[in-house]
């Protein structure tokens, strides 16, 4: 993957949420019928539910994963000082199964993102075993380097990322 066309480099995923990582298992993120690719744009209308998540590694069928779900640009992009915002932690997700197979440790809160383009990244990591992991006291300044590190995770095995800003209300006149 050549670093400068790396899209997750080119958004700053990488660098701000992830360490880069080679991509080891198959990510595939959709809101109704719209599948999720990198710096696509969403309408927070377009994402108020929880999204189908699917996770595969042909290599290893019998794996388990966590995924989390962030805003790195919480509540602004130019002074993120809530930066991440937890918006949903999924552990023991089998492969090739969805998320909803996994065990909700923070149930999912749709984007609501109040000034400026927000990305909201999904990122996925391979467990080694079942986690102990409870829920956080807040979802605000959550890290997701810092939790993959806790619990032993290593570095993502995939991730993707929307963008979204604020949608303007319709004019009356």
């Amino acid at each position: 993957m050549a670093r400068s066309s790396d899209p997750l480099v080119v958004g700053r995923i990488v660098g701000d949420v992830l360490e880069e990582f080679v991509p080891s298992a198959e990510l595939t993120v959709k809101y109704a019928a719209r599948q999720i690719s990198n710096g696509c744009e969403m309408k927070p209308s377009a994402v108020t539910e929880a999204p189908l998540v699917q996770i595969v590694d042909r290599n290893d069928p019998s794996a388990i994963f966590t995924l989390m779900m962030t805003d790195p640009d919480a509540p602004s992009p130019s002074e993120p000082s809530h930066k991440e915002y937890l918006h949903w932690l999924i552990t023991d997700i089998p492969s090739g199964g969805d998320a909803s197979a996994g065990r909700c440790i923070v149930p999912y809160e749709s984007p609501k993102p109040p000034i400026g383009i927000h990305r909201y990244v999904f990122s996925v990591f391979r467990q080694q075993h079942p986690l102990p992991l409870n829920q956080p006291s807040t979802r605000k300044r959550f890290c997701t380097r810092l939790v993959a590190q806790q619990f032993g995770l290593g570095k993502a095995v995939a991730a993707v990322y929307f963008n979204s800003q604020k949608e303007t209300g319709a004019r009356r006149r």
